[in-house]
């Protein structure tokens, strides 16, 4: 019998302070090899403070520090030069993050900054990235219009696009859908589980239905004597089925 393959994630005892005041603690967990790994848990936990921890874009917030370790294939990210691991660990916003530019010179802002790109490397990248994020269809005849004439939906999409144009290993996306009409919604939702099939990504979600659809196992944070903290973590249909704690319960019960 073959061993389990490595996490393409492995967080031990992650913390993160503003200045001596912990906002996060002892945070553990594994992310696999194509897994959708949701976080969960009431707003002001910490799930975005976590969730930026993993690509060390919680440096660029003054005041903040980490303490713990978060490993990616192994290696610690504390010694990654920063801009290649933000291009294997890449990050969704909450509000897509859209350049005043066109949609082809959106999909590839971060491809062209981290290697020279020929023409037809341009054209064949922005085709390749758009049709992963499931938009090539839509704009391929507007390719140099204004991204930010894109509906909220499409925009979204192309900030995936443009994420995937740097072939990521891992995608953090942060409530990627609470901006969106439902419509859209279910477009994005499509999207993460075509994407799984080639990539690992860590959700943050406020949707205890949308976890069920897309994620496969859960960690939800809550909040344990004024510091975010993970209380439980399990598989999807394990955590929102049969809860074993009670803040995650009360969490739940909030969200029907």
């Amino acid at each position: 019998m073959s061993d389990p393959a490595p996490p393409v994630l492995r967080v031990r005892d992650l913390a993160v302070f503003a200045g001596e005041k912990p906002l996060l603690r002892r945070a553990s967990f594994e992310v696999g090899e194509r897994e959708v790994f949701g976080i969960i848990g009431p707003s002001g936990a910490g799930k975005t403070t976590l969730l930026r921890a993993l690509n060390r874009l919680v440096e660029l917030i003054p005041g903040l520090r980490v303490a713990g370790e978060v490993e990616l294939r192994g290696q610690p990210i504390a010694g990654l030069e920063v801009n290649a691991l933000r291009a294997r660990v890449g990050m969704i916003f909450q509000q897509p993050v859209i350049f005043p530019t066109s949609i082809a010179e959106n999909v590839l802002f971060a491809a062209r900054r981290l290697r020279p790109l020929s023409r037809s490397e341009r054209m064949a990248l922005t085709e390749h990235a758009l049709r992963e994020a499931a938009l090539w269809a839509e704009v391929r005849d507007r390719l140099h219009a204004p991204a930010l004439s894109l509906s909220a939906g499409q925009q979204q999409r192309l900030c995936i696009a443009r994420a995937l144009a740097v072939d990521p290993e891992v995608l953090l996306m942060d409530e990627p859908t609470s901006a969106l009409d439902p419509k859209s919604t279910h477009a994005i939702e499509e999207l993460i589980l075509r994407l799984k099939a080639t990539h690992t990504i860590v959700l943050v979600t406020h949707n205890a239905a949308q976890a069920r659809r897309v994620t496969d196992w859960l960690a939800c944070v809550c909040i344990r004597d004024g510091v975010g903290e993970i209380v439980e973590s399990a598989c999807c249909a394990t955590m929102l089925d049969s809860p074993q704690c009670r803040e995650v319960v009360e969490y739940l019960e909030h969200t029907r």
